[in-house]
């Protein structure tokens, strides 16, 4: 029953036919076009209504109407089951087209005199041609013919100058100066009152007393041979004193001269690298490693210079000055470890060709006194003296950091370089032949390399694109296991937790 439904409904259904060819339309913006159909018309579709739009004028007539630039479809259903398809191509008109492109050449006029850029339209793409001076001519075009519609850039570009060269003078002066006076009592007894010993308020080094049982056999060994020593035979009685004064004077003078390129980083480093052990951690029951590290020290200097469109010269700057402190390292089982006296500027100024800015200065004075004293005897009116101890320290501390950039240029070729002049002379060579590239005559023509006067958009941007940074193989950490005989070297970076 339900297959004798299905084949009597689709006895009822129209046989199927072929669609004709399609046709195609071309119209201009804010024309018309009337279309005929040799039966009436049942329906209408039209692909894009804000391209073109379409609607029955009669029933066997169809009017359309282009509205923008663009490409659609349009199709057309009759009552006898006939469809017709059409492509239908909207377009400027050739005035209006005129008239627009008119109005960008004169733009163009305007903006970039003396440069010869054409702009060619073809469908709804602007072609532009030409050579302009530099990129920020080539993208205000662009921006001028886009307000037509899509634009094919095929601009060429003067080949800019090379880039300036800026030298940064950096000038780091620093005066460390330190004062220190200790002065200390000790007294001892070999014997006195049948008494063998002595008082000391441990502010400096005690003699040594030593007996072997006997009042006769007993010994003081005084082990600072700087002390002023007294001792009474008869009375089996002596003292110690230390009165010492310390100057100490450390003078810090670098001049590092820096190259580097507009708006390209530079760093320069005079010091060096201290090794250092880092304790790693252990997976289970394996014992610990340890890693050697390293630190870098001593007079570093990090900058970007950047042009202005002012002409001055911005830096971001950081120079720096570091030195090993012994006095305040570290001991961790068996490995000293030195702290670093750090003294650091980081900053960005702006300056002329060959101005100078202080950008860092210190001063710092610190005094220290120490006082020390036997209970109840330093107390004693007078004598008292002789059981107090006195330690003072003074510190001076000056650093300033001048920056100097200038604009320069390289040496011309065939002028003399600037060297070193050596206070011994060095062996001369065994050849006698001065280490020189042979000339043309051995080697040939040296290659030419012929700088173009322009070149494609597209290349001049690829080159501008930041370079690849150069990277500095480190030194190698040796590891090994802990408290083992065994060693082996392997590269490790410094890790992010090494001590400062």
């Amino acid at each position: 029953m339900q297959a004798q439904k299905t084949s009597a409904s689709a006895a009822h259904r129209p046989e199927f036919t072929s669609p004709v060819a399609t046709k195609t339309l071309l119209l201009d913006v804010g024309k018309s076009a009337l279309l005929d159909t040799p039966d009436q018309i049942s329906r209408i579709s039209m692909g894009s209504g804000e391209i073109a739009e379409a609607k029955a004028v009669s029933p066997t007539e169809v009017l359309v109407n282009a509205k923008a630039v663009g490409e659609t479809s349009l199709v057309i259903w009759e009552v006898s089951g006939e469809r017709q398809f059409y492509n239908v191509s909207i377009r400027l008109s050739n005035s209006v087209a005129n008239d627009r492109l008119s109005v960008v050449r004169r733009q163009f006029d305007i903006e970039f005199p003396g440069q010869a850029i054409d702009v060619m339209s073809e469908n709804d793409l602007l072609f532009l041609r030409g050579t302009v001076k530099d990129l920020s001519s080539s993208q205000r075009a662009v921006q001028i013919a886009s307000t037509m519609g899509k634009v094919v850039n095929l601009l060429y570009v003067a080949v800019p100058d090379a880039p300036k060269q800026i030298l940064l003078k950096v000038r780091f002066a620093s005066v460390d100066r330190s004062l220190t006076k200790n002065l200390c009592w000790n007294l001892f007894s070999t014997g006195a009152t049948n008494t063998i010993g002595s008082v000391s308020t441990q502010a400096c080094s005690t003699p040594i007393i030593s007996s072997t049982g006997s009042s006769s056999s007993v010994t003081a060994t005084v082990s600072n041979a700087l002390d002023i020593f007294l001792f009474r035979q008869d009375l089996n009685l002596g003292a110690t004193i230390q009165a010492l004064e310390a100057n100490g004077l450390a003078e810090v003078l670098a001049e590092p001269n820096v190259l580097a390129e507009n708006g390209k980083e530079a760093s320069f480093l005079a010091g060096g690298e201290y090794p250092y052990p880092v304790l790693q951690g252990t997976g289970g029951t394996g014992a610990a490693g340890i890693t050697i590290a390293f630190k870098e020290f001593g007079v570093r200097l990090n900058f970007i210079p950047t042009i202005t469109p002012r002409g001055t010269i911005q830096l971001q700057v950081a120079p720096e000055v570091s030195a090993l402190d012994f006095t305040n390292g570290l001991t961790i089982s068996g490995f000293v470890i030195p702290a670093l006296t750090v003294r650091r500027v980081r900053t960005e100024v702006e300056l002329n060709d060959g101005q100078s800015f202080a950008i860092g200065g210190l001063l710092d004075n610190r005094e220290t006194e120490t006082f020390s004293k036997v209970p109840y005897l330093g107390s004693i009116p007078i004598l008292g003296k002789l059981f107090q101890s006195i330690t003072k320290t003074k510190t001076n501390t000056e650093l300033i950091v001048i920056v100097t950039p200038e604009l320069v240029a390289p040496i011309p070729v065939g002028t003399p370089v600037p060297s070193l002049k050596y206070p011994v002379e060095f062996l001369p060579s065994n050849s006698g032949i001065p280490m020189t590239t042979p000339g043309a005559s051995v080697t040939g023509l040296k290659p030419s390399i012929a700088a173009p006067t322009t070149m494609p958009i597209e290349k001049l941007i690829e080159s501008l694109k930041p370079e690849r940074p150069l990277i500095i193989e480190s030194s190698t950490s040796t590891s090994g296991s802990y408290g083992g005989n065994t060693n082996q070297v392997a590269p490790s970076a410094p890790p992010a937790t090494a001590p400062q």
